[in-house]
């Protein structure tokens, strides 16, 4: 499974949505506080562009001592239509600062150096250690996620659902009362589809459940996807 560390790394690099939390502009209007472009750089340190007329660039450039505190808050929404969307968050804490004369006209650069991480998403909640942020990877498939999900849950319904095949004692309910099967996340290692009651009736917990499949080899891209995702569903006919 992949780590903490790489699930915050990724989750950063992907196009979920971001925002600054800073203390004091709590009333600012939350687009104003969405940077435009989030990289990361070779220490760890975030980096991202937003309006030079931006709230926290502004707080930025006043701060005392060239330091402010901000949390960059992301959110992750699964790219299909399933029962509770959000998939995680991830916290970034640290000290804001700006980078003058690199962004285009217009445009700042912030610079976030770290202090503490958490991410609570599918996997778990846990807290991150930035030196591993630092070294962590994001995963190969991040940029191309969103569009494979919602090409196996448009083009191969069928197929995703027959992986129900593969979920030993808990098939037989996977088939008779669980209608829907949707492909909520993938990544390197495996892939992840929720499973939806056929008939709505208790808390969301009861409704739905999902279930993961890994691959026998963590996979380095598309080419190397296409093969397990074949593998598995060959394995679920079988």
């Amino acid at each position: 499974m992949p780590s903490a560390a790489e699930r915050t790394r990724t989750l950063v690099q992907s196009t979920c949505s971001a925002v600054l939390l800073i203390p004091g502009l709590d009333s600012a209007c939350p687009d104003q506080l969405m940077p435009e472009v989030r990289t990361v750089g070779p220490d760890g340190e975030v980096f991202l562009v937003l309006p030079a007329d931006s709230p926290a660039v502004r707080a930025a450039t006043h701060a005392q001592d060239d330091e402010l505190a901000a949390v960059l808050e992301l959110t992750d929404v699964a790219p299909v239509s399933v029962p509770n969307r959000i998939r995680g968050r991830a916290w970034l804490s640290g000290w804001l600062t700006c980078v003058p004369g690199v962004a285009e006209a217009g445009r700042m650069l912030l610079r976030l150096e770290l202090g503490e991480i958490s991410v609570d998403d599918l996997w778990g909640a846990e807290s991150v250690e930035p030196e591993e942020f630092a070294r962590a990877a994001p995963d190969p498939l991040v940029c191309h996620e969103a569009e494979l999900l919602q090409h196996l849950h448009s083009g191969h319904g069928d197929q995703v659902r027959g992986l129900s095949s593969l979920l030993g004692e808990r098939e037989a309910a996977a088939r008779d009362d669980y209608a829907q099967a949707v492909p909520v996340a993938l990544d390197r290692f495996g892939l992840r589809v929720r499973f939806t009651r056929r008939h709505g009736g208790g808390t969301p917990a009861d409704r739905s459940f999902d279930a993961r499949f890994e691959f026998p080899r963590p996979v380095r891209d598309i080419v190397g996807l296409r093969a397990e995702m074949h593998r598995l569903f060959e394995a679920a006919m079988d």
